[in-house]
């Protein structure tokens, strides 16, 4: 599948059949940042798409994973050395790359400790160039902290056009968003409060997993998180 813009400067770029892992593209002061990458046969996708843009792998400067699941991470160190690019995670995350898997104790539930013994969801080792923390911003991406997929789940919004990346915090894969299987979560506690960390005012939603949403459509997620959480006044 080609690239989709899903805003000024934003683009999605499927690395797998019927949408199922989306790593996105955003043009920056600095070049481009890549948000996730994928499974291992994600770079030769993505180089495809920067191509499309016009670009030059050379113009990828950043690469952001919003969490250290194979499923975004597995091409992660192929794509760093076709790229040069810098690579960052948040810092919780940090010690997961180099294991080259999920940790034992990283998932809430049997089916995730299952998953992760299998060699399909391990990765080449690596380690990061750049922490991240709650609150900085990353060449016009704002670093939201939204632990309980993993520790270190970070979501993304692109502060130039309020568009939001919510990695695995949302998934969209029906008529409306909705939340990932518990069971494939480190803490689904921690992973529902974070949901209050997530902004209602946004222009464009884009997904990990699933379409984005864009103009009227983000209703959809306002309407879903609105039912989820409860905001006090302002907030």
């Amino acid at each position: 599948m080609p690239s989709e813009r899903v805003a000024a400067g934003v683009w999605r770029v499927p690395t797998s059949g019927r949408a199922r892992d989306n790593a996105f593209l955003v043009a920056g002061d600095e070049g481009l940042t890549l948000v996730d990458v994928g499974w291992a046969s994600a770079p030769g996708v993505i180089a495809a798409a920067v191509a499309e843009l016009g670009r030059e792998l050379r113009d990828v400067r950043r690469i952001v994973l919003t969490h250290a699941h194979p499923d975004h991470v597995q091409g992660a160190a192929e794509m760093r050395e076709r790229t040069g690019a810098e690579l960052a995670v948040h810092e919780a995350d940090a010690p997961w790359l180099p294991e080259g898997r999920v940790p034992r104790g990283g998932r809430s539930g049997t089916l995730g400790a299952i998953v992760d013994l299998l060699p399909k969801a391990h990765w080449r080792p690596f380690t990061a160039d750049r922490t991240l923390v709650d609150g900085e911003t990353v060449d016009g991406l704002a670093v939201i902290h939204t632990p309980g997929h993993s520790p270190g789940h970070i979501v993304l919004r692109h502060l130039a056009t309020g568009t939001l990346l919510v990695g695995d915090a949302v998934f969209h894969h029906g008529r409306t968003p909705g939340q990932g299987p518990g069971a494939l979560a480190a803490d689904v506690t921690t992973r529902d409060a974070s949901l209050r960390r997530l902004p209602l005012d946004v222009t464009a939603v884009g997904f990990a997993h699933g379409r984005p949403l864009t103009g009227d459509g983000v209703a959809t997620y306002r309407d879903w998180l609105g039912s989820k959480v409860t905001r006090t006044p302002g907030g």
